[in-house]
């Protein structure tokens, strides 16, 4: 099984990838991962990213999350679900400063250092997201409306794929 999961900072993509990459047991990537090269905080060449995505996508089931939606357009093609989470602002905001308290208490690890300039730059990214994004996410998962989703809520991808067992 073959799922892309786009959507803003806090709709639940990570949450929900993890859920389901323990429900059928295949592997979950961050487009994140494959952007920024965490060791000193850089952007991985183009090229090399596009390596990593090409070996994630060579396996026979992946799930890829990610707000990033332009450079992967090909991998909408094969993957055979496509979710697109619309959680609303106040709840993506909810979550984005809870995963900032938490990660910053030690609580919770995250791939990136928390600060509080970049708490803010989230915040704007999800006011913007919509106008900014959504268009065009839409717009390049068109081609695809049988496997394309679009929920409000993570949780009501479990309701569409098949459970577990059935594979």
């Amino acid at each position: 099984m073959k799922i892309r999961i786009v959507g803003g900072c806090g709709s639940g993509k990570t949450y929900i990838a993890r859920q389901l990459a323990k429900r059928y047991g295949i592997p979950h990537v961050q487009t994140d991962n494959l952007v920024w090269d965490r060791s000193d905080d850089t952007k991985y060449p183009e090229a090399t990213r596009d390596r990593m995505l090409n070996e994630i996508v060579g396996q026979s089931s992946w799930i890829i999350e990610g707000v990033h939606h332009k450079w992967g357009t090909i991998r909408y093609a094969e993957a055979d679900y496509i979710f697109i989470i619309r959680a609303p602002l106040a709840v993506q905001n909810l979550r984005t400063l809870k995963r900032f308290v938490k990660t910053r208490l030690g609580l919770e690890a995250c791939n990136y250092k928390q600060s509080l300039s970049n708490l803010r730059e989230m915040f704007g990214w999800n006011r913007n997201f919509e106008r900014d994004n959504m268009v065009n996410i839409l717009a390049l998962t068109e081609t695809y409306l049988a496997k394309r989703y679009i929920v409000r809520r993570n949780t009501e991808i479990m309701d569409i794929l098949p459970n577990g067992d059935e594979e």
